[in-house]
């Protein structure tokens, strides 16, 4: 039996199921020799134009690129990067519409060319490439951008190198199959050693038994170029198939040419089979012989809307709307479209300004009679004629039912996934139901749940991980204070004989603390409990050892330590009580000043006012403040012990005081109530002697009036000079009496009920003051005024109280003097 290499060398061929055969129109295109597009104003290049990741982007707006300039970078096989077709300048990196039936947006370089078109200077062509490494090969397939040319945009240095060791037939996808599509047929005839040597290439790389080289019979002079080309020692077999749509996918061409049937959910490669397109094996020859990256291809542009259809090399990036202009398009008025790609495989863009990519092979502009507008769709009537032209041989009829549905899991059971959606089904669809775009909706719906599922088994495995490795962290630490604990054992049992009692006490003390919790009673502090243990092991090492006395002295240490706290705490409670008493005593004491300098500023502002009469205002005062006897008795107190410093002081310079004074000062003293009415009838008295004094001298200044008014500014300073006042008062009335007729029987029976009650003799006191007041006005009047001068010196001078408490010294001092002298006179 011949083996398939020798069945294919002797001509065999084979079929594959279903299949249609469509109207071809290549001959709108195929008549012209490809033209040149040339370079539009702006390119436009998505990051994505083939089956994988986006690069990294290597530059940024405003950076200038040369043509052949690498944009992005892949580190991952299924990642090709894309190079600048053309020199310029970045004015953009934003989202762009994209060649896809979707119409969404993707991100894009946006490219403003200079019309120079100057190369990168660091291009190395390869002129012997047998002589190179295959890895270096596809390396250098890899970085220039490669990926599959026929419409699927599987990278090409990714299909090579799986194919490595395992391929033993190389098929060149030549077939072309789709109707409208000629850029093949024109590049094969125009470009034919060019591909014989992209050929030798993948032979060199993939060492294949044999090189096949299929092509339509409906292309002959393509296939008239290759066998000029193709020379007997090149191990190429050029094999003309049948026509017939759609042999060129990949499975079905593996199908004619071997007859051998790819599996499901499988790869050519699986049966040693690698399948290549013409247009691929072309850019391959540029990339390795000519260091040119792939930044351009042949684009078919065709459709009874073009005046000048034909195929054109474009850069990529370009726009359709710059390509439309080239061919002239004329759009029809009420429909007008344009479709990329085949008339059966392709879609309708949205608008003109969609770029050209890798895999675009074709643009339509058909009008309303070259292909139908609008598909009616209609009931499945169940003829089968989907399943008879599926050329994967799957059921079209089922797979539709369960899309519609949704039942996503029997469409993978249904093997959807084998679906290349070829379009043949819809084709033939006497209901016109658009059959491919169920299948492509379901497709995009299983691969989103398979990433997520792919997702959340990611996230569950790194979960498991991280608790696994919680786990083993958490038996370390246990294995770890196990160890450590066995090492304290160890060096306890080898420090000291008693290692198992200190062991014995440790595991007590922790017994004792948990039952001390459970009771609700304070455990002891560590250092105690460490010290009665530490007693205990010793009592016990005694023990052992027949001591009659055991070691008490850390129990004593103990007992000494917790009498010496106590003593130290009773301090403390002792220190904070004597203060507490002693703020409230101090406490007390303010108040019981304040008070007295109440009482005090009342007696000087009511001896002050000699000028009017005593207010109602005033009397009230006193009647109040002397309501309580117990504080009328320490103000008078402390202002009868400031009153005997200030005379002691004065009698060193003045006379002596009589015998008789002492001993009223004395009885006064005795009785606050009394000394009360007799500092009331000496202030009388001494406001007599003054105006007498007045009648004689000259009248006090109002300065020293205005002096001891200020003067009482400080509470306590006018206390003190109320009291030395009322003093001097009282041995001056003294002297008086000895001259002057006694007091009358009337007077001591006032003074003697004015000390029964403490509040008539206040009131008996104000009247006498506001009557010395009178008798004053009534001698200011006949004498001489004091002048604005000696008013403006008391202005002055009541601003400081001191220098007014001294000046009515003074003047009081001058007072007694002239009533002596009066006395003297009138004796």
């Amino acid at each position: 039996m011949l083996s398939i290499i020798e069945q294919i060398k002797q001509g065999q061929l084979w079929d594959f199921h279903g299949g249609i055969h469509p109207e071809e129109n290549k001959t709108i295109s195929n008549q012209a020799a490809i033209q040149q597009a040339g370079i539009p104003s702006q390119l436009v290049l998505p990051l994505k134009q083939h089956i994988g990741g986006k690069g990294d982007i290597l530059v940024s707006v405003g950076d200038v690129v040369l043509k052949g300039q690498p944009l992005t970078q892949g580190n991952i096989a299924m990642c090709v990067p894309v190079h600048a077709p053309t020199s310029g300048r970045i004015t953009a990196i934003e989202p762009r519409t994209v060649a896809h039936p979707s119409g969404l947006t993707d991100l894009c370089i946006v490219i403003e060319s200079d019309g120079e078109d100057r190369w990168v200077e660091d291009r190395t062509p390869i002129d012997d490439f047998s002589s190179v490494d295959p890895i270096d090969l596809i390396e250098r397939i890899r970085q220039s951008g490669i990926s599959g040319m026929g419409g699927a945009g599987f990278p090409t240095s990714r299909k090579i190198q799986s194919g490595i060791g395992k391929a033993e037939m190389l098929i060149i996808n030549a077939a072309e199959c789709e109707p409208y599509i000629t850029a093949d047929d024109r590049l094969m005839r125009e470009h034919a050693e060019e591909i014989i040597d992209g050929i030798k290439i993948l032979q060199h790389i993939l060492t294949p038994k044999v090189c096949i080289i299929a092509i339509e019979d409906n292309k002959p002079e393509a296939v008239k170029a290759l066998n000029q080309a193709v020379t007997d020692h090149d191990n190429i077999i050029i094999r003309v198939i049948p026509t017939k749509y759609p042999s060129g996918g990949s499975r079905q061409l593996t199908k004619i040419i071997t007859g051998q049937e790819v599996p499901a959910n499988g790869r050519s490669t699986d049966i040693g089979v690698i399948v290549q397109n013409v247009g691929t094996v072309f850019a391959i020859k540029r990339a390795i012989c000519d260091a040119e990256p792939l930044i351009e291809r042949i684009v078919t542009l065709t459709g009874n809307s073009m005046s000048t259809p034909g195929n054109l090399w474009v850069r990529l990036g370009t726009c359709i709307d710059y390509l439309m202009e080239l061919v002239g398009y004329k759009a029809d008025k009420k429909h007008p479209r344009i479709i990329m790609g085949g008339s059966l495989m392709g879609f309708t863009l949205p608008h003109q300004q969609v770029p050209i990519t890798k895999i675009t092979n074709c643009i339509i502009t058909p009008d309303k009679k070259e292909l139908p507008l609008y598909n009616h769709e209609m009931a499945c009537i169940r003829c089968s004629s989907c399943a008879d032209a599926c050329p994967t041989s799957l059921l079209p009829q089922q797979l539709y039912w369960y899309s519609k549905s949704e039942d996503y899991d029997k469409c993978n059971e249904y093997n959807l996934n084998d679906c290349i959606e070829c379009g043949a089904c819809a084709y033939v669809c006497p209901s016109e139901i658009p059959l491919v775009q169920y299948y492509r909706q379901a497709k995009s719906e299983i691969y989103s749940r398979k990433q997520d599922a792919l997702a959340a088994e990611r996230a569950k495995l790194r979960f498991e991980e991280k608790n696994a490795r919680l786990e083993r962290d958490k038996l370390e630490r246990e294995n770890k204070f196990k160890q450590a604990a066995e090492n304290r054992r160890k060096e306890m049992k080898t420090e000291n004989k008693g290692g198992d009692d200190a062991i014995a006490a440790a595991i007590a003390r922790v017994k004792a603390q948990k039952a001390a919790q459970e009771s609700g009673v304070a455990a002891p502090k560590p250092a105690v409990a460490a010290a009665i243990a530490r007693a205990k092991a010793k009592q016990a090492e005694a023990a052992k050892s027949e001591t009659s006395v055991p070691d008490n002295s850390e129990m004593a240490k103990l007992r000494e330590e917790r009498k010496q706290q106590a003593r130290e705490r009773k301090a403390k409670l002792a220190e904070e009580t004597t203060a507490t008493d002693s703020d409230k005593s101090e406490k007390k004491d303010a108040v019981a000043a304040a008070i007295a300098r109440a009482k005090a500023r009342k007696a000087a502002q009511a001896e002050e006012k000699t000028e009017t009469p005593v207010a109602s205002e005033e009397k009230n005062q006193n009647t109040e403040g002397s309501a309580d006897p117990k504080k009328a008795a320490v103000a008078a107190a402390i202002a009868r012990a400031k009153a005997r410093k200030a005379a002691q002081a004065e009698e060193k310079t003045e006379t002596p005081v009589t015998s008789e004074e002492k001993n009223q000062n004395t009885e006064g003293s005795a009785d606050p109530k009394k000394a009360a009415v007799a500092a009331a009838i000496a202030r009388a008295k001494a406001r007599k002697a003054a105006q007498a004094e007045e009648k004689t001298e000259t009248p006090v200044a109002s300065e020293e009036k205005n002096q001891n008014t200020e003067g009482s500014a400080d509470p306590k300073k006018a206390a003190v000079a109320a009291a030395i006042a009322r003093a001097k008062a009282r041995k001056a009335a003294q002297a008086e009496e000895k001259t002057e007729t006694p007091v009358t029987s009337e007077e001591k029976n006032q003074n003697t009920e004015g000390s029964a009650d403490p509040k008539k003799a206040a009131v008996a006191a104000a009247i006498a003051r506001a009557k010395a007041r009178k008798a004053t006005q009534a001698e200011e009047k006949t004498e001489t005024p004091v002048t604005s001068e000696e008013k403006n010196q008391n202005t002055e001078e009541s601003a400081d109280p001191k220098k007014a408490a001294v000046a009515a010294a003074i003047a009081r001092a001058k007072a007694r003097k002239a009533a002596q002298e009066n006395n003297k006179k009138e004796e």
